[in-house]
């Protein structure tokens, strides 16, 4: 079912009526080396049920074992979320059958969990901040993967069969719970994005995810409920399962907002459930009913002991704490010179990382922002995707800065070296050769052209003796045409400046 084939509430009407209550479970993927509770590799990208084992496919006999890495890096979220470190937690068994969980439970965390209230402050897009109350950072293993066939975008809304891929079955996962989000009201979809946001951007800065939304390595589910302008009673919520972009995480939000509105208003039940997101539409669809803890049987798990986190050890994690993002965009904003206003676009377009990886590698941020923020920026929106994923590396845009700054490309031969890139040619120096971009040097050959422009133009050429200096446009521009681009400008400028003299 699409957005269109549901009656929908005016968001302005839903507000007048109705106050949303949003939490939201962000699950992220840990970039260990193996996974979880067994010695298979945890990378992704392997062929389908190669990065298995007896533990992870739930083999008799098989015994887990907890990666020691794992427990480490989930203590250094907890800390960076401003969370307490239980010194010591248990994993739980959550049971429950379905066709990606081989062992028909999960290895989790129940009620003691690893790290529990926190806090996260994120900043809305005008710089209004907002303080997000953490409930729970928990560990567990992320189950396998289920790839649907027959449905719209491999979705399991119309899917005809599934195909099963245990390979992400017990990859380390942090799942993390925010406390019920309440009074945000219209921003409550900019308040989701704002926190996925900055929680994407924190577990990225300490280095234990990649955080790839579109790879599945950082999944959100969004639960929503509303209640009647002025009554304090949380109503029956609804829990969209894995949303997979930022873009999506406030448009599910927006959507469950003017759907659940409707429906109340007309006099039917909200019911307990999951929903899919549909990323062709923004819209949300009917998934199963959503189950209580009760129906899980949670029990803790015989065969792994308690995790134990001496205060000793947590001070020595978060010792190695790095910079936090927030903390660093305020000190990138002072060096840069940066208004508020700039900062926030920066952000807001996933620019600023970029940016600040490109100066690392040895441009200025002026040379970094005139790329990722006007050329790149709009190759992303014509392919329709973030500007991170658009095909092109901080150092491959530092490469042709270089390029250019050492007179070797100029601005158009540097963007056609990275269109090359985009389309998958190789790296910048690669494309380069292939198709021959380099600046020419040959003077004979650009003095050439510049005699033969001259000769062509003696009305620009009078014009040019008579005093008026800003008519050789025209003969720089057939030079370059002449050369396909390639000629140096200040070289041709110098040379029509010699022989006007």
């Amino acid at each position: 079912m699409t957005a269109a084939m549901y009656e929908l509430m005016d968001y302005d009407e839903v507000l007048e009526k109705y106050d949303p209550v949003m939490g939201l479970e962000v699950h992220v993927e840990l970039a260990t080396e193996t996974k979880m509770f067994s010695a298979s590799s945890a990378h992704f990208g392997a062929d389908p049920n190669t990065n298995v084992d007896p533990t992870s496919l739930g083999l008799p006999g098989a015994l887990p074992v907890v990666n020691a890495k794992g427990v480490e890096w989930a203590i250094k979220i907890g800390l960076a979320l401003n969370c307490s470190i239980a010194e010591s937690s248990r994993f739980a068994r959550k049971n429950y059958f379905y066709p990606d969980q081989p062992k028909n439970y999960q290895i989790s965390q129940y009620d003691e969990p690893i790290a529990y209230d926190g806090y996260l402050d994120v900043v809305l897009d005008d710089g209004t901040p907002w303080r997000i109350e953490i409930e729970r950072a928990h560990m567990e293993e992320d189950t396998g993967k289920l790839t649907h066939l027959g449905g719209a975008d491999g979705r399991i809304t119309g899917a005809t069969a599934s195909l099963v891929d245990c390979n992400r079955a017990g990859v380390p996962l942090i799942e993390i719970v925010t406390k019920p989000i309440e009074g945000a009201g219209e921003r409550a979809p900019e308040v989701a994005r704002a926190y996925v946001t900055a929680l994407r951007e924190l577990v990225k800065a300490l280095g234990v995810s990649d955080a790839r939304m579109d790879q599945g390595s950082m999944r959100v589910d969004s639960n929503l409920s509303l209640r009647p302008v002025g009554t304090t009673e949380f109503g029956t919520r609804t829990e969209t399962k894995n949303i997979n972009s930022l873009k999506s995480v406030e448009q599910a939000v927006r959507f469950e907002m003017q759907r659940q509105a409707y429906c109340l208003e007309n006099g039917e039940e909200i019911v307990q459930e999951t929903r899919h997101y549909q990323e062709t539409d923004g819209s949300t669809s009917k998934g199963r009913p959503k189950e209580t803890s009760a129906d899980y049987r949670y029990f803790n798990d015989p065969d792994l002991p308690p995790v134990i986190a001496p205060r000793e050890w947590v001070e020595e994690i978060r010792a190695t704490l790095p910079e936090l993002p927030w903390v660093r965009r305020a000190r990138i904003q002072e060096e840069w010179k940066l208004s508020d206003a700039e900062m926030r676009d920066l952000v807001n377009a996933g620019a600023l990382e970029l940016i600040i990886a490109t100066v690392e590698e040895g441009t200025t941020p002026d040379e970094a922002r005139a790329w990722w923020v006007s050329y790149l920026s709009q190759k992303a929106n014509q392919a329709g995707v973030e500007l991170e994923g658009v095909g092109v590396s901080p150092t491959q845009v530092a490469r042709v800065v270089a390029l250019v700054n050492e007179g070797k490309l100029t601005n158009k031969l540097a963007r056609q070296a990275i269109d090359g890139v985009l389309a998958g040619e190789g790296d910048v120096d690669e494309v380069i050769k292939a198709r021959g971009l380099e600046v020419v040097r040959d003077d004979g050959a650009i003095e050439k052209a510049v005699d033969e422009a001259l000769a062509a133009n003696p009305d620009i050429v009078e014009k040019y003796r008579a005093g008026n200096h800003k008519v050789t446009g025209a003969i720089v521009g057939a030079v370059m045409k002449a050369t396909r681009g390639k000629a140096d400008p200040a070289q041709v400028n110098k040379l029509i400046a010699e022989k006007l003299a």
